[in-house]
């Protein structure tokens, strides 16, 4: 399923600039946001895989996404339009086609038809709250790099551009909702994909003081260190250092 989403987000790609349009304009519908709650859900990974699918992200617009499918298919016939019925929706070896054939129909008999409505309803509220929080949370990671890179004792160093230092006072006087955003910030910052719960768990751990100064590696290029005690100079505040270089730079 992901080798397909990447494929198509290619051809998008290439359609783009082809073609010199400004968005395209995906088909998800209401009922596609419901299972991808129910499947954010599944997941676990809080409060943005609860919001589902963007209205809008970047250059893909999802302009149905308040319809029902139902009522897509209804239009279409209406307005004589043809649409196509992908085969592999139906194919059960593909999780969301369960959500979709097994599980909604048991949450419609149990909880009522609206339950697809209910589910995008909480999609738009979970949305609003994360990119309110998203947003506090780039404010406070702003305040709290330190830049340039603090000299380091032992003369360790590395491209500026592959490294991200944060003073641990502050990250440790955020609140923890804003400081896993700050954390899971940093990280993709530096080019590696958002970090899963467990990693970021080390990685919040890390922070507030676990007894390894690490390094936690995390997907992708990017490990972290915290940088304490005798590898700072006289003075110099305690950072966790984001290091994207490859280069390890040691206990702290």
């Amino acid at each position: 399923e992901q080798a397909a989403r990447t494929a198509r987000y290619a051809a998008f790609a290439r359609a783009l600039e082809d073609s010199g349009a400004g968005h395209v304009l995906l088909g998800h519908t209401l009922d596609d946001q419901a299972e991808q709650v129910l499947l954010g859900l599944a997941r676990g990974s809080g409060t943005l895989s609860l919001a589902g699918m963007p209205a809008a992200r970047g250059q893909y617009l999802r302009p149905l996404l308040g319809l029902a499918r139902v009522d897509v298919e209804a239009i279409c016939r209406h307005e004589g339009l043809e649409y196509w019925s992908d085969p592999t929706n139906t194919d059960p070896r593909y999780l969301r086609n369960r959500v979709r054939h097994e599980l909604m129909p048991v949450l419609r008999s149990v909880l009522g038809d609206q339950v697809p409505a209910a589910l995008a309803r909480t999609a738009a509220l979970a949305r609003a709250d994360a990119e309110y929080l998203d947003g506090l949370a780039a404010s406070a990671l702003h305040d709290a790099i330190l830049a340039p890179e603090p000299a380091l004792a032992d003369g360790a160093s590395v491209a500026a551009s592959a490294v991200s230092s944060i003073d641990l006072a502050r990250l440790r006087a955020m609140p923890e909702p804003l400081r896993s955003r700050a954390l899971r910030l940093s990280v993709v910052r530096l080019g590696a994909p958002a970090p899963d719960f467990e990693r970021l768990r080390a990685l919040n751990a890390l922070v507030l003081g676990s007894k390894s100064a690490g390094p936690v590696q995390l997907e992708g290029p990017v490990e972290a260190t915290r940088i304490a005690g005798t590898r700072l100079p006289a003075g110099a505040a305690p950072f966790l250092r984001l290091d994207a270089s490859g280069l390890r730079p040691g206990d702290g």
